[in-house]
C-alpha cells in the first residue's frame, strides 16, 4: 500500500474522475459535495480523505465537526455516503488505507446513511478502529429487472391501480412534465410544497441549485399538476445510469380528493420507465408507508461510528455507545 492521507478542500479537491463502485447517483459526484460545502454543511471544514493502493485511490468527502471528530459530507437531502475510487484496482487496500490515514486525526469517525455497510466495517476494523453499525432508517427501491411499465404497473396493489384509472378518467388533473430547468415551474413547486402538509424546506437554495445543475447535464425530470390552471402538486426527480431518483414530492392539501400526486407519480414512473429505460427507482430515504405501493424492495440503512482505540478521546464516547447496542439487546 502505498500514499495514503488526507486533502483539505484548499489543497486538492476531489477529483472529478472519482466514482462510486456499482451503479452512479448524484450524491457520489465531487459537484454534489461541492455544493454541500458552498451552503454551508462542511461544519468546522471539508476534508476529502484519500487513500492508495497501486494504481487505485479511494476517497471519501467528510466535515470536520469539531477537532478529532469526522463525519460523512452528507445532509438531509443525501440518499446516501459511500467511498469513491479512482482506478479499478484494489480497492480493498485502497479503502484501507484511507481509513489508516484519518486515524493519525480523528478519535471518532461516523458515516450515515450507509446503504451496505459491509465493505466499510471489515477495511475500518483491519485499519484498526473499533466499529459499532446501527440501523438508522429505511429506503424503498424499485427494481424491474426484466419487467417492462406495463408489467411493473400490473404488480402494483389493486386500490392504487383503481386509483389512477377512475382518477384519470375524470380528466380534473393536468399533468406537465419537464426534463429541463424552468424557473416558473420551479417557483411553482416551491409555492405547493409551502401549502403542503411539509415541514419547511430545510435548505430551499441548495435545492435549487442542485437541480438547476441536474437540469444542465440533462438529469432532471420534473412533474406539474394543475386543477383549473393552479399548480396543486408536484415533483423532483433525476435519472441517472439506469436508476431514477425520487428527490421531492408534495401536495396541496386541499386538493387531495383529486389525487394529483398520485396521478403525477403515475405519470413519471411510465416516462422514467418507458422513454427513459430505467432499471431502477430510488425513492430515497425513510419508511414512508406509500412509498411500499410503488416499490418492491426494501432495505434498511445504517450509521457506522467508528473509534480510534489509541486516541483516549475516543474511549468514552465508544463505551456509551457499545453499552447502548448491549441494553438493546438484553431489552
Amino acid at each position: 500500500m502505498q500514499g495514503n492521507g488526507e486533502h483539505h478542500a484548499n489543497d486538492e479537491w476531489l477529483p472529478a474522475t472519482a466514482r462510486a463502485a456499482g451503479f452512479a447517483s448524484p450524491f457520489d459526484r465531487a459537484a454534489w459535495f461541492d455544493l454541500l460545502e458552498a451552503h454551508g454543511f462542511a461544519g468546522q471544514a471539508r476534508l476529502d480523505a484519500h487513500g492508495s493502493a497501486g494504481a487505485t485511490t479511494a476517497w471519501l468527502p467528510l466535515r470536520i465537526e469539531k477537532p478529532g471528530d469526522f463525519t460523512g459530507l452528507t445532509n438531509w437531502y443525501s440518499f446516501s455516503i459511500r467511498p469513491l475510487f479512482d482506478g479499478d484496482g484494489n480497492r480493498e487496500g485502497a479503502l484501507r488505507a484511507l481509513f489508516s490515514g484519518i486515524r493519525r486525526k480523528a478519535a471518532r469517525l461516523t458515516l450515515f446513511p450507509v446503504v451496505d455497510p459491509g465493505e466499510l466495517v471489515a477495511e475500518l476494523r483491519a485499519a484498526g478502529w473499533w466499529v459499532k453499525t446501527t440501523p438508522a432508517g429505511d429506503r424503498h427501491w424499485l427494481d424491474l429487472g426484466d419487467m417492462d411499465h406495463d408489467a411493473w404497473w400490473a404488480s402494483r396493489p389493486g386500490a392504487l391501480r383503481n386509483t389512477v384509472q377512475r382518477k384519470a378518467k375524470k380528466g380534473i388533473v393536468d399533468i406537465q412534465l419537464l426534463a429541463e430547468f424552468d424557473s416558473g415551474s420551479w417557483a411553482a413547486y416551491e409555492q405547493i410544497y409551502a401549502a403542503s402538509w411539509k415541514p419547511e424546506e430545510g435548505h430551499p437554495a441548495l435545492l435549487r441549485a442542485f437541480a438547476q445543475a441536474e437540469g444542465a447535464g440533462g438529469r432532471l425530470r420534473m412533474g406539474i399538476a394543475r386543477i383549473d390552471g393552479i399548480p396543486v402538486a408536484a415533483q423532483f426527480w433525476t435519472v441517472e445510469d439506469g436508476t431514477a431518483f425520487i428527490h421531492k414530492l408534495a401536495h396541496v392539501e386541499d386538493s387531495l380528493k383529486a389525487s394529483p400526486g398520485t396521478l403525477l407519480s403515475a405519470a413519471l414512473f411510465r416516462h422514467v420507465i418507458e422513454i427513459d429505460g430505467v432499471k431502477r427507482v430510488d425513492f430515497g430515504t425513510g419508511n414512508d408507508g406509500y412509498k411500499r405501493d410503488w416499490m418492491n424492495r426494501h432495505d434498511p440503512l445504517w450509521r457506522i461510528e467508528a473509534f480510534n482505540p489509541s486516541r483516549v478521546a475516543a474511549w468514552g464516547p465508544a463505551l456509551k455507545a457499545f453499552a447502548r447496542s448491549l441494553l438493546r439487546k438484553e431489552t
